[in-house]
């Protein structure tokens, strides 16, 4: 099943309750919700607090993309707060199979997530404990920025690694520069959930989700 994530760094924060809504009417699959904490990537964005609000006003899956410098003191804190899924950065995750595995016992789906320049490598030896992996296709911290195209080839051989080392179940995410007119290209990389910021919600949210569904579909 292809899933549809709206990253809600892109959302105007002054309506995110009608941001929100507009996602669930839309057909939007999950939330991603990028956390940021001025250390591994510039910007400061959401902590525990934004998830457990948001957690208030849907039911959608939340997915919280720790783009932090110790991740393991936080994971704890937003599996509380509602996060349903929750990734970390192989970058920064030490004894990553723990981690993974810390998320899991916590009822999360657990995450690795690669930076662009970060050898797949990375996450092979823990890919066994993952339930998906996020290829980031843009450098993390900040939204709005233009696809890498070496993301295809990456994402193409994680898909055939993951395959042929009886990883199937392992889903691929992407996140980075995804638009209605990239969306076909990443998912025939084998990439099986989509987070679009500023592809979506800059404009139209409805239509635009309506139609990045009707050319993944």
């Amino acid at each position: 099943m292809i899933q549809i994530a709206p990253s809600l760094l892109a959302a105007n924060l002054l309506r995110i309750g009608d941001e929100v809504r507009n996602c669930e009417a839309a057909g939007a699959d999950v939330l991603h919700v990028d956390v940021m904490d001025g250390h591994f990537v510039p910007p400061i964005t959401f902590g525990p607090a934004f998830v457990q609000q948001l957690r208030s006003i849907t039911t959608l899956p939340m997915d919280v993309h720790l783009m932090v410098s110790n991740p393991d003191h936080q994971v704890e804190q937003f599996a509380e707060a509602g996060a349903d899924w929750i990734s970390v950065h192989a970058e920064v995750a030490p004894n990553l199979h723990r981690t993974l595995q810390r998320i899991k016992h916590l009822g999360c789906r657990a995450g690795i997530v690669l930076n662009p320049a970060t050898p797949l490598e990375h996450a092979f030896e823990a890919a066994g404990d993952a339930e998906f992996i996020l290829l980031m296709s843009v450098n993390p911290g900040y939204g709005g920025q233009e696809f890498i195209p070496s993301f295809l080839t990456r994402c193409e051989l994680l898909r055939t690694w993951l395959d042929t080392n009886g990883l199937g179940n392992v889903e691929i995410e992407v996140d980075g520069g995804i638009k209605i007119e990239n969306a076909r290209d990443a998912i025939n990389a084998g990439a099986s959930i989509l987070v679009s910021g500023s592809g979506l919600f800059k404009g139209d949210l409805k239509a635009h989700i309506a139609a990045m569904r009707g050319v993944i579909s």
